[in-house]
């Protein structure tokens, strides 16, 4: 096996444990199923017989909100990341986190959990001749107008929640929840440390924004399972069917995921980018330092090429400066020993005069 086929051996396993999280989808999808189910019931039965016990309390049902996420977050984040939520799933699908066909059929368990939740709430809530079902299911409802949970209060002074209202509160509240959720997953979709009490903290700041409007739906399954049941229950005279209005919580949440995802997908290619100009500010350092090298090279081959030139040229002035010196050393000796010849005869005829003298 070549080294190409190898690197691509190695980038498929890579890319295959990216989203492995050592459960299978089927555990997956039944830890979404449970969770949806479990958080969609606790929130019906706060909103009803918690606000006929309590009281309409604004405190009560956004603690509530709060810990019933954070325990669900708690118990199944390391088996599916606990997303609970189809805005959260499909910023998730959109970012890579999570993949396109798991994530749809995750959505699917997801609002299966919040329908049968809606089935069992709707089974037990008692009535009677004078208390219908519907008395219930509204306090449960998610709407605006005269469905919202204030409608009563709001209508003394004239005043109502409009749909424009309604979409952009709905809409900011889903897109604090959803970010939230993207930062504590994954590139894999797993839920990091933190999630339990990031997740409880963001949907109970998005039910404190979000309750008096429209009841603080935030996630489209916790609207969708009572909607169902509710408007089999008998509309209210005060209400109008809660599935006229189900749309609302459906497109606010999309919106939100997508405005999430693409701001992540923008971050991710500016970061992207300015690593790339890093690298390649790196490069040009590299190159300039391998000339600058490479220039050195070769003034350090030209001067032991003047070097070697010069040790061959040395020894034939040596022997030229040798030969100058002994000549000129000698040149004197041969001069004096002249002289002394010359005075000698000199001399010597001298001696000679004098004899025949």
């Amino acid at each position: 096996m070549t080294a190409v086929d190898n690197d691509s051996t190695v980038d498929v396993h890579e890319d295959a444990s990216a989203h492995n999280d050592g459960h299978s989808i089927w555990a997956r999808l039944g830890a979404e199923f449970t969770g949806s189910l479990l958080i969609c019931f606790a929130i019906y039965m706060a909103s009803s017989f918690g606000v006929v016990f309590y009281g309409y309390n604004l405190a009560f049902l956004v603690v509530a909100t709060g810990v019933v996420y954070a325990a669900m977050t708690a118990i199944f984040a390391r088996i599916s990341g606990a997303q609970f939520n189809p805005a959260v799933t499909v910023a998730a699908m959109l970012t890579s986190k999570v993949r396109v066909l798991d994530g749809v059929f995750m959505i699917i368990a997801q609002v299966l959990g919040g329908l049968v939740a809606g089935a069992v709430f709707s089974f037990m809530i008692p009535s009677s001749q004078t208390v219908q079902k519907s008395q219930w299911t509204m306090m449960a409802i998610n709407g605006y107008d005269v469905n919202s949970l204030s409608y009563s209060n709001m209508s003394q002074y004239g005043l109502s929640y409009s749909v424009t209202m309604a979409i952009i509160v709905e809409l900011l509240a889903s897109v604090i929840v959803v970010a939230a959720a993207m930062m504590t997953l994954k590139k894999n979709g797993h839920a990091t440390r933190s999630a339990t009490l990031t997740m409880g903290v963001a949907y109970a700041a998005a039910a404190a924004m979000a309750l008096p409007i429209t009841g603080a739906s935030v996630n489209p399954v916790r609207a969708t399972g009572i909607a169902i049941f509710a408007s089999h229950d008998g509309a209210n005279a005060q209400t109008v069917n809660p599935l006229s209005q189900l749309w609302v919580f459906w497109v606010t949440a999309i919106l939100a995921a997508a405005i999430v995802a693409l701001v992540m997908i923008i971050a991710q290619l500016a970061h992207s980018r300015e690593n790339n100009g890093d690298e390649m500010d790196v490069d040009a350092a590299e190159a300039a330092m391998a000339q600058g090298d490479e220039a050195d090279h070769n003034e350090d081959g030209i001067e032991a090429t003047a070097d070697v030139t010069t040790d061959q040229l040395d020894p034939t002035v040596d022997v030229f400066s040798n030969q100058h010196g002994a000549d000129y050393h000698d040149a004197p000796d041969a001069h004096m020993t002249m002289e002394t010849t010359t005075v000698t005869t000199s001399v010597d005829e001298t001696d000679g005069e004098v004899q025949q003298r």
